[in-house]
């Protein structure tokens, strides 16, 4: 083929770039398309948390378990640690789930104490179930006490709902630094 000069150099820097961007491709740095950056991790962790966080808190919890968990005593006891372990569980699946599908590369030491930071003081909080409106004279569990202490004795006796909005928003709280303790180095 007989090309003007400037075509052939046209030519010649088309398939120098074709071929400079299939190098590019298959030469990409780890961290482009490998694991995520933390602040991708943590994310992507706190959502999978929290979709869990709402199946396990009520779908999976029974009708029974809901209302027995505060109870005092051994059997209050059982009930609340039979809904932290599907609660736990259900956590556990979503940020597999994530890791797995995102690519997040999770350090499974630290998701590991990510879910029991989640489940241990999701435990501790539903404890506190019937007993929100309890004050300090009442034996309320110290959950319940620190609540009226920072002041929110009125709303808690005078709103029904504020027990389930309290707990809600302890549990979000934990669950976000449990996102950042899974999404933390590795």
């Amino acid at each position: 083929m007989n090309l003007d000069p400037a075509r052939r150099a046209a030519r010649t820097a088309s398939r120098t770039a074709a071929g400079a961007a299939r190098t590019a491709v298959v030469h990409l740095p780890a961290r482009v398309t490998g694991a995520a950056s933390p602040g991708a991790r943590a994310g992507a962790a706190y959502v999978a948390l929290m979709a869990a966080h709402e199946i396990g808190d009520y779908i999976l919890q029974r009708d029974a378990d809901a209302v027995a968990k505060g109870n005092d005593g051994r059997d209050g006891a059982l009930v609340c640690a039979r809904h932290v372990g599907s609660y736990t569980a259900a956590q556990a699946l979503a940020l597999l789930a994530a890791d797995r599908y995102l690519r997040l590369g999770l350090d499974w030491r630290r998701a590991g104490l990510a879910l029991a930071l989640s489940g241990g003081s999701h435990y501790v909080i539903d404890r506190c179930a019937g007993h929100w409106p309890e004050t300090a004279e009442d034996g309320a569990p110290l959950v319940v006490r620190a609540a009226h202490k920072a002041g929110k004795s009125g709303w808690l006796v005078n709103d029904p709902g504020a027990p389930a909005l309290i707990d809600q928003a302890l549990h979000r709280a934990v669950i976000g630094v449990a996102a950042l303790f899974a999404a933390g180095r590795r």
